[in-house]
């Protein structure tokens, strides 16, 4: 089982708090395999900045390096901006990351790994009103200002309060696959997005913001089974649905037909599989598409796109 353990620093911010624990809870709802969290801190309680008392461990779990352990932010401000945990603390997360673990923090969060001297070299980010900070207090860390998260290697950092959400969302992705962090984002009624600036774009999740149950159904289907024939009548049926409702629905929504989705997600899954050394028509028979004749008119019709703006395509 998975452990996550959240270091809560006095003033903490609750979403910074509740939105990573919710996503990193609802992931046993998904899958059926909980994850334990676990919250600790230097005294026993911990009041946050918006005045809510949090009941905390004083001792730490025993953590192996399938664990997480979570910094979120707190109030920043005059003395608040200073460490605020102990060396033996801060020694525990170092520790951890040594054995091969991983570590997140969300906006002020990123300043206790800096002081643990885990961002030197690396780009990281926090909150667009702390940047500037960090950078002066630490110019070892190469601050990636106005984006959502950075992921190096194994330590994330996130911009804060609700884009610690979005952070926790691509490492379930990360670890569990783009199906189940989209499959959480929904139960949480929150935007499955990522960060513009990352390149590893999954389908799964860029087509999942928004909030219609239908069209979340179709694409359940769609995500798990992409490799098999799925004709719209056998998608309306899997969802209760119309064909007119579902394809009116999903191309509303989604802005594509399913049979477009379907084909994005075989191509997704196309290029990882050439990606790693297989012909084309190994990867397209193993996606699904009868031959490779379809897989390379999908490839050089992305390529073409590639080249052209949003805004001027067809």
């Amino acid at each position: 089982m998975v452990k996550v353990v959240f270091l809560l620093a006095p003033d903490v911010h609750l979403l910074d708090l509740a939105g990573p624990a919710q996503a990193f809870g609802t992931v046993g709802d998904v899958t059926g395999t909980p994850w334990r969290l676990a919250y600790v801190a230097e005294t026993a309680t911990v009041i946050s900045w918006q005045g809510m008392p949090l009941g905390a461990e004083t001792s730490w779990p025993d953590l192996d390096e399938d664990d997480l352990v979570v910094v979120p932010g707190w109030r920043t401000g005059g003395a608040a901006r200073r460490q605020p945990f102990r060396e033996e603390t801060v020694q525990r997360i170092v520790r951890h990351y040594r054995r091969g673990g991983e570590v997140m923090s969300v906006c002020a969060g990123a300043f206790a790994l800096a002081e643990a001297g885990l961002l030197d070299g690396r780009r990281a980010t926090t909150h667009h009103e702390l940047q500037d900070e960090l950078a002066r207090r630490h110019p070892r860390v190469r601050v990636a200002r106005d984006i959502l998260y950075v992921h190096e290697g194994r330590i994330h950092t996130s911009a804060g309060i609700a884009s610690g959400t979005d952070l926790a969302l691509q490492v379930i992705a990360g670890r569990l696959g783009p199906r189940v962090a989209s499959r959480v984002a929904r139960a949480m009624v929150v935007y499955a997005r990522r960060n513009g600036n990352d390149p590893q774009d999954s389908v799964m999740l860029r087509h999942r913001d928004h909030v219609d149950d239908l069209v979340h159904r179709v694409q359940d289907v769609l995500d798990e089974h992409f490799r098999e024939p799925l004709p719209l009548s056998r998608l309306a049926a899997r969802v209760d649905a119309s064909e007119r409702t579902v394809s009116r629905a999903f191309t509303r929504v989604v802005g594509m037909t399913p049979l477009r989705y379907q084909q994005q997600l075989r191509l997704e899954q196309a290029e990882l599989l050439i990606g790693a050394g297989a012909t084309v028509e190994t990867a397209a028979v193993t996606v699904g598409f009868g031959d490779a004749r379809m897989l390379r008119r999908l490839r050089s019709r992305s390529v073409r796109n590639a080249a052209v703006p949003p805004d001027l395509r067809s």
